[in-house]
């Protein structure tokens, strides 16, 4: 059933309020969906951006940055069905991607040693290869040095890193879901962008959605900002920059751009909340009817992956490049700190204070993008923002407000 127009007028005041050019949210887009496919909400407030007098819309188009690793996820679940990819054999996996038989383990001293196994699709989807992210580990930025390493630069060597321990033994947030898309590109002979549009956008009807965005989409694209120490915004250089600049019409530039399979895709968040819908229905679009997965498949991605890392997220994430992220102690804090649960490619809930069910389904972009995914109550939605570093606190107390309101309106419905 819809929100009643109470809820939404509480829920449009919530999300008017976070916006300030200033101080607060530039700008905001909040949409939430139901099982069935429609909108129990969506709502745009504040501008394109600070240095903006556009305002921001529903039209407006997101880097949705981590968001794209569920996408990812759902295309290569696409394969594990079909027998492309197999989610358990490291020996195919590397067959596929080479690089990783020779990749190495970094060792806390900063010398590297051989790993010991095969990575498979499964770790990869899972974060427990050993792959890390440099601006969330110190220890891989500064194996880095002096060059650095940026894995927004839309380079397929950016990727090429060492593993932070021996595949299989450990969690840490990182690349292997860019890793997992490259296999995808090489099991199937399409670039990832390709096969997301051709076998899960397209069929759902989403044309707003692209690692390559389209004229449109550039025209409608949400600015990026940044915000100080003492909490002033000030816009900045896209971090996901060279897709945005090459000419569409030079095929050989265009290729040249890595389809990162972790942070690649541009979206418009009605778009993507589609995609969220079919979790929410087992797999099959209520819209279209269409089955992109089957229900085995998705309770199999909603499933904890990492039960022997009860406290993945609370290893804590350093501040290592504090340009894109603040220190974040615990990735989804909750009362009584209960164990924490990892599904392929995206956290599990552990806590019902906001009123979503324990095995709901969440994660987030660096520029402050939130989604959630709550199958037993068959609701989800998301909150888009381009503000960086990532965790802004006024961005997760939105996120908060948010979805409090929501069950909040739905725990009321007759």
């Amino acid at each position: 059933m819809p929100l009643s127009a109470q809820a939404q007028e509480t829920i449009r005041g919530i999300v008017d309020g976070s916006c300030d050019p200033r101080s607060g949210i530039p700008g905001v887009t909040v949409v939430v969906v139901g099982k069935d496919g429609k909108e129990l909400f969506a709502h745009a407030a504040g501008k394109r951006g600070i240095a903006s007098s556009e305002p921001m819309t529903l039209d407006t188009v997101f880097w949705i940055a981590s968001c794209t690793k569920m996408l990812t996820g759902v295309a290569c679940m696409q394969l594990v069905e079909k027998g492309v990819l197999k989610l358990d054999d490291g020996a195919h996996l590397e067959s596929l991607c080479p690089e990783l038989k020779t990749v190495q383990v970094l060792r806390p001293d900063g010398t590297l040693e051989a790993k010991n196994k095969a990575i498979t699709l499964r770790m990869l989807l899972s974060h427990t290869s050993g792959f890390g992210y440099s601006f969330f580990n110190e220890r891989l930025r500064d194996w880095a040095f002096p060059a650095g390493l940026d894995e927004f630069s839309g380079r397929f060597g950016d990727m090429l890193s060492p593993l932070l321990f021996q595949p299989g033994e450990g969690w840490e947030y990182g690349a292997g879901i860019d890793w997992a898309g490259i296999a995808l590109e090489r099991a199937t002979g399409q670039r990832l962008n390709d096969y997301l549009l051709q076998h899960i956008l397209h069929p759902l009807g989403l044309r707003n959605m692209s690692m390559i965005p389209t004229a449109p989409m550039r025209a409608k694209l949400a600015y990026m900002h940044s915000r100080d120490a003492d909490g002033t915004l000030r816009p900045r250089d896209h971090l996901q920059r060279l897709p945005l600049v090459v000419d569409l019409d030079d095929k050989a530039e265009t290729e040249s751009v890595f389809h990162s399979g972790g942070a690649g895709m541009f979206a418009k968040p009605q778009e993507y909340c589609q995609v969220l819908a079919v979790l929410l229905n087992d797999g099959k679009c209520p819209r279209t009817g269409i089955q992109l997965l089957q229900k085995a498949t998705v309770d199999e991605m909603f499933t904890n992956q990492i039960p022997n890392f009860p406290n993945h997220g609370r290893q804590g994430i350093p501040a290592a490049k504090p340009d894109l992220t603040n220190p974040i102690p615990d990735l989804y804090p909750v009362t009584g700190n209960p164990p924490q649960g990892w599904g392929l490619t995206f956290m599990l809930s552990n806590s019902d204070e906001t009123g979503r069910s324990k095995k709901t389904g969440h994660w987030a972009g660096l520029p402050n993008l939130w989604w959630w995914c709550d199958r037993e109550h068959g609701v989800a939605g998301m909150v888009c923002t381009q503000i960086l570093p990532f965790a802004d606190a006024q961005v997760t107390g939105l996120w908060v407000k948010v979805e409090s309101e929501v069950y909040r309106a739905l725990a009321q419905q007759p």
